[in-house]
């Protein structure tokens, strides 16, 4: 299936990401990936799980976890006081993960060309996004999201932008930074599989 269009099931590992039009840069400033952070706690959380993520000059990897069709529908039962019909066509349980991420990339968008005094869409669409099979496809897609910014020519365990720094970091977090740890076994694990530097083609 098209990863542009098929649809996010619930209870189910996807990796979203996107891109500039033409590559172009979407982040500017920290301001930019502040917003985008902040943006992207106000549309998902209620939808899905954060389990990783990594901001890039001009793209963007978040690997999420659908919550489940119980949860969607309580809140799109939530959502009807200000959104009547939400229950129907394009805010039904099969639609409405698909449109809150692109609500999400929408708001950041319109905040962005606001400030960077531009028109028009600023990320390819729709957005990309992949289910992720197994364990070790989840594992391994952890890393690739981290090692990310080896293309900057950065130490991706300094790098600012992805989550790698708050998985392992005692401050609050929307992350599932339990999740995670567990996933690998141990905090320890989870930074020494990331110390080597992999290839991956997925």
């Amino acid at each position: 299936m098209n990863i542009r269009i098929q649809n996010l099931e619930a209870d189910n590992y996807y990796h979203i990401y996107n891109r500039g039009i033409n590559s172009g840069k979407v982040f500017q400033t920290d301001e930019n990936y502040n917003y985008f952070l902040k943006q992207l706690s106000k549309y998902i959380l209620n939808i899905a799980d954060v389990y990783a993520y990594c901001l890039m000059p001009n793209h963007f990897h978040i690997l999420l976890k659908i919550k489940t069709v119980e949860e969607i529908e309580k809140f799109i039962e939530n959502s009807k006081p200000t959104n009547p019909g939400i229950s129907e066509g394009l805010h039904s349980t099969k639609n409405i993960v698909s449109k809150q991420i692109s609500k999400f990339i929408s708001s950041y968008t319109q905040s962005y060309n606001k400030i960077q005094n531009r028109h028009g869409g600023l990320f390819e669409s729709p957005f990309k996004r992949i289910k992720i099979d197994s364990e070790d496809y989840l594992k391994n897609l952890i890393l690739y999201i981290h090692q990310n910014p080896k293309d900057l020519e950065v130490d991706f365990r300094e790098y600012k932008h992805s989550s790698y720094k708050s998985i392992l970091s005692k401050a609050k977090t929307n992350l599932m930074r339990n999740e995670i740890i567990i996933l690998f076994g141990s905090e320890e694990n989870f930074i020494a599989s990331h110390d080597k530097i992999r290839e991956f083609n997925f």
